[in-house]
């Protein structure tokens, strides 16, 4: 890790857990973590939607150093738009960040990078922080068209943000390829992308905004490999899918040094 920026953790719970297995993971994992674990490192839920309000109060009667985030938000405040949760409506919940442009809602839902930027736009209104997702297929890959594809997401989402927010945001590069398959972009792979990420942020904004930017990777992270990424000067944490779902392998990758 570079600089000062503090590694950032989240855990992403898909379509996984109901409110009571949210509260019971929750419980576990603060028995497993200690307090010099969230000094060291900020650690994120992004639980579903269903199980917000029960982590919320869990969080804070048990003043548990977590940050709280939501997997998606709409980009209008309100309206008729039956399924649909606002912005305000997370920060009333007192959500730190959440999580927009995640490669399963651009393959399955048809995000495009207009509306993901109209969703980072809502969050940075309601007061909190993106956790932009950004990546590329094995295809883009192999056709030597990474660089081109990651950068154009970046600049897409964050089109028209003030210095400020984009400093407080964070990126999580996550090649599509290696999200849930058990492969992983090796550290420097990864590291060299984070860097042009940063690189890109810097053209479009300023060099105090890229380097208070944190950068994560995502894409198959365990106990086993986390090490290696977060010995990379350019990464600054991880957005953990399946692994997260085990309060146990979660805490040994907060845990990874």
């Amino acid at each position: 890790m570079a600089g000062s920026r503090r590694p950032v953790i989240a855990a992403n719970w898909k379509m996984h857990k109901t409110h009571l297995e949210a509260i019971q993971t929750v419980q576990k994992l603060s028995y497993l973590l200690d307090k010099k674990d969230a000094d060291r490192v900020e650690v994120v839920i992004c639980p579903p939607f269903t199980a917000l309000r029960s982590i919320q109060t869990l969080l804070e009667a048990d003043k548990l150093a977590y940050g709280l985030g939501a997997q998606n938000v709409h980009w209008e405040e309100k309206g008729a738009l039956t399924g649909e949760v606002s912005a305000p409506m997370l920060a009333a919940l007192r959500c730190r960040y959440v999580i927009v442009g995640h490669s399963e809602r651009r393959q399955l839902f048809g995000e495009t990078d207009q509306t993901v930027a109209k969703k980072v736009r809502a969050v940075f209104a309601g007061g909190m922080a993106p956790i932009l997702c950004v990546g590329e297929s094995l295809e883009e890959r192999d056709s030597g068209r990474t660089e081109s594809k990651v950068v154009g997401q970046v600049k897409a989402a964050l089109a028209g943000a003030e210095p400020a927010q984009v400093a407080e945001a964070v990126i999580a590069y996550e090649p599509i390829w290696a999200i849930g398959t058990g492969r992983s972009a090796g550290p420097s792979d990864a590291g060299e992308v984070i860097a042009l990420i940063r690189r890109t942020v810097g053209s479009m904004f300023s060099d105090q905004s890229a380097e208070a930017m944190r950068i994560q990777y995502g894409g198959s992270v365990k106990p086993g490999n986390i090490r290696e990424f977060m010995a990379h000067p350019e990464i600054d944490g991880a957005l953990v899918g399946g692994a997260s779902l085990d309060p146990e392998e979660f805490a040994l990758i907060v845990k990874y040094q």
